[in-house]
């Protein structure tokens, strides 16, 4: 009987992989008003949240009758914890899921629906407060305590990392960076990297052999026969060993195909593979060892099919082989690991709308990127420290004086970047408006050509909800999805004239694409046109509204007409009125 290896946390993450949503905005803020709402019914208000499965399945049932979720869960306490702990963890609630300071801030915003924003950054309301919670937001790590915001934003500051970090390296490596001396030590790995001298792989199995329970159970593997009860014990499952069974018969059938060059035991290999719950782990175990994915070709030659890159083929004994096994087996677990958060690290710190996630690159928008630049140095000093503050709703200064900016500074470090002497805030806010549309016509170009809209009015037809998502964004409702798809096609029938991004009047990320917010927003998109010799100055109101021809008049009757009088009175112009409808 082997004595049990213990599952260390190694990396931070924020939320839970149990709880992954799309419209995650809206879901936050759903949840917020939601809470708010169950803690004020009679029979919960003096309820105890924590330890308390009764409450908690109250809570779970009565997001089902809210039509928050969907279905049955098996346990729905447990749901329910799920479904609130990465609020808790940002700040939002506390741990007897009340709204904390922060978290009523947010409810009042999005009670009021207006999310203009107000601040240094120029990012809505909600935003900025988010912004805000994450600059808090640590997580404990075995004892240590790390800020993952902070941490990112010390990479995204260094100059020799150009101010970004690749999708690869934000998944596999800044998790790691969980004191001091792991981010010094990532830091400079990643150079190593971009210069071709090492891997993501070969950091990770560096970062892993320097963990005391990986030593413990690499030296109780190499002393021992091996057993299931070994394979089970050392490969230090975080759920029970017993989930590692399956690693005794890949450790056996393996050693038979390498050591013994026994052909017939590689479909027992690709069985096993095949039958692993993570595809993940499956998908990387056979491309290390096979150069095709088709089983019935590796059965009938294995030996033809092997990768030239292959390690086992080297191995001589079985010491090499068992050495081999344990840093495959963890290597891919652990990548497993960090892959499975980084959708969650992403969608979270997206919520601040302060960084740009474009496909192999990650960096700072243009304003908080020359905002940090002014404060990392002292950011970093806080980066491995709790806040006190988490809960509470306070100025930035409160987090760090270093991030009391003058305008005066900002104007400065923006002229640096434009090499442009700017007279006021306001001129300098042109510049940016102009490299904000210099992105929005590149998006335009690589993702929403002519071709692409109108195949996605046609899934609009279809109502094929999953493909829009998966084509845009599923950080937005179709119907939002389907406003912002109209201004884009009237802002390129107008020749791309005229300010779009402020036409539609919708919330956008930092990348530029549509989010959707509890409490909506308006629903009409209203193109400004100059006087021109053709026409006098007017305003263009465009109703897009998702319905069959036969509800669209009840839909859209009474809104038309009060977005139209409120146009009027607000402006004063003429106007004329055009539907969109699907």
């Amino acid at each position: 009987m082997f004595e049990k290896i213990s599952y260390k946390r190694f990396c931070w993450s924020l939320g839970t992989t149990s709880f992954r949503t799309k419209n995650f905005n809206r879901t936050i803020e759903t949840q917020i008003a939601m809470l708010n709402r169950f803690w004020r019914q009679p029979e919960n208000a003096d309820e105890k949240w924590e330890g308390n499965n009764d409450v908690q399945t109250r809570y779970y049932e009565y997001m089902q009758d809210e039509g928050f979720v969907d279905g049955d869960a098996p346990r729905p306490d447990k749901d329910a914890r799920q479904k609130t702990s990465g609020l808790v963890e940002i700040g939002l609630l506390n741990d007897n899921r009340r709204l904390t300071g922060a978290g009523c801030a947010l409810l009042e915003i999005c009670s009021k629906g207006d999310f203009t924003p107000d601040n240094i950054f120029r990012i809505e309301k909600d935003s900025y407060l988010y912004l805000k919670q994450l600059l808090k937001t640590s997580c404990d790590i075995d004892g240590n305590i790390v800020r993952p915001l902070l941490i990112l934003l010390h990479f995204l500051n260094d100059p020799a990392l150009d101010g970004k970090v690749t999708k690869e390296e934000f998944t596999y490596l800044l998790p790691l960076c969980i004191n001091e001396d792991t981010t010094e030590w990532i830091g400079q790995e990643i150079l190593k990297l971009r210069a071709g001298k090492t891997s993501i792989d070969a950091i990770i199995n560096g970062f892993i052999a320097d963990k005391p329970n990986y030593r413990e159970a690499r030296n109780l593997l190499m002393s021992n026969a091996v057993s299931e009860e070994l394979i089970c014990a050392v490969g230090i499952n975080r759920k029970s060993p017993k989930y590692d069974k399956a690693y005794y018969g890949l450790y056996n059938s393996m050693l038979r195909l390498y050591l013994y060059r026994d052909d017939s035991a590689a479909k027992q290999v690709l069985s096993i593979l095949n039958g692993l719950t993570n595809k993940k782990i499956t998908t990387a175990w056979k491309s290390l060892q096979f150069d095709t994915s088709v089983t019935s070709r590796i059965e009938k030659d294995p030996f033809g099919h092997f990768c030239a890159s292959n390690p086992f083929c080297a191995v001589t004994t079985e010491d090499e082989f068992k050495e081999l096994f344990f840093d495959t087996m963890h290597l891919y677990k652990t990548k497993a690991t960090l892959s499975d958060y980084c959708d969650l690290n992403r969608r979270y710190l997206s919520t601040a709308d302060i960084i740009i996630f474009k496909d192999d690159e990650i960096k700072l928008d243009v304003i908080p990127e020359q905002l940090f630049s002014l404060c990392e140095d002292k950011l970093y000093e806080i980066a491995f420290t709790k806040s006190a503050d988490l809960c509470n709703d306070v100025p930035l200064s409160a987090i760090s004086g270093a991030l009391k900016v003058s305008e005066e500074l900002l104007i400065e470090k923006l002229g640096e970047k434009f090499k442009k002497k700017f007279a006021d805030l306001e001129d300098a806010m042109s510049e940016v408006d102009k490299e904000r549309y210099a992105r929005f016509d590149k998006l335009i170009d690589e993702r929403f050509a002519d071709d692409d809209l109108i195949n996605l009015l046609g899934l609009f037809e279809e109502r094929n909800d999953e493909e829009i998502s998966a084509l845009v964004t599923d950080n937005a409702t179709v119907p939002t999805i389907f406003e912002y798809v109209l201004g884009i096609i009237w802002y390129k029938v107008s020749n791309r004239k005229g300010k779009v991004l402020d036409y539609m009047k919708l919330s956008l990320d930092a990348n530029l694409l549509p989010k959707t917010h509890a409490a909506g927003g308006e629903a009409d998109i209203v193109y400004e046109y100059p006087d021109t010799q053709a026409f006098p100055a007017h305003h263009l109101l465009l109703e897009a509204t998702l319905a069959n021809v036969g509800n669209q008049r009840q839909m859209e009757a009474e809104p038309v007409t009060r977005h139209l009088g409120n146009n009027i009175l607000a402006t004063g112009t003429g106007i004329k009125t055009k539907r969109a409808t699907v």
